[in-house]
């Protein structure tokens, strides 16, 4: 019985290790090694990171549109601007009196140009005077001691004192001279502008007989003196 029993544990054994040879072995799956240090690299602690800096455009540098402010006037008169300028402050509105120069017509002067010394047009004006032509002695400027013979504001009158004083024997110059308009408006400062509203411009017109409103420019305009 005892080689019975060991004969069956042979051959159990036998069997064993046969059936085992013929099972193939399941390879382990591995991950490649560059797959590894890819993702090594990948991986970095927080202290390792560096902030990322934002590739924000520059906003473009457009120049500001000027501001533009509500003007009262016009006056020919300073006094006129100022009352409208008391007006508005009893009504809490902050407004500042400011004087607007533009070009206006062109005046035309006639005139003899000076002469080698101020004894020699002084004989001029002298003999100007004699006949009877209007003159005055220029006391400063470029033409200092030249000879004034009148400033017009039309060319053709201008014109014709040229002609008489050539019939005479003398030879006068014409010189343009730009004449500027100088008003007084009152401006409205800006975070008053909302307190003038079309009903007060309807009272300040009855009460300032030919007062406008105006948009224009805040800056470039001169203050009044």
């Amino acid at each position: 019985m005892r080689w019975i029993f060991m004969l069956l544990v042979v051959l159990n054994a036998f069997y064993y290790v046969w059936h085992q040879q013929q099972v193939p072995m399941q390879a382990k799956e591995v991950a490649p090694l560059s797959l590894y240090q890819d993702s090594r690299r990948d991986i970095q602690l927080l202290s390792e990171s560096k902030p990322q800096q934002r590739r924000v455009s520059a906003p473009t540098d457009e120049p500001p549109e000027q501001a533009v402010c509500l003007f009262l006037g016009a006056f020919d008169e300073q006094a006129q601007a100022e009352q409208v300028e008391q007006r508005l402050l009893s009504l809490d509105i902050r407004s500042q009196m400011q004087v607007v120069e533009s070009a206006g017509a062109v005046d035309y002067w006639v005139y003899l140009p000076p002469l080698a010394s101020r004894q020699a047009s002084l004989r001029q004006l002298r003999e100007l005077q004699a006949r009877k032509i209007d003159s005055y002695i220029i006391s400063q400027g470029d033409l200092a001691n030249g000879i004034s013979l009148g400033i017009f504001p039309r060319h053709d009158s201008a014109d014709s004192v040229i002609t008489r004083l050539r019939r005479a024997g003398y030879e006068p110059l014409l010189r343009e001279l730009p004449r500027a308009n100088r008003s007084h408006w009152v401006r409205i400062a800006p975070e008053s502008r909302r307190l003038v509203d079309d009903s007060l411009l309807e009272r300040l017109s009855l009460d300032f007989n030919g007062l406008q409103h105006q948009l224009m420019p805040c800056e470039g305009v001169a203050s009044a003196p």
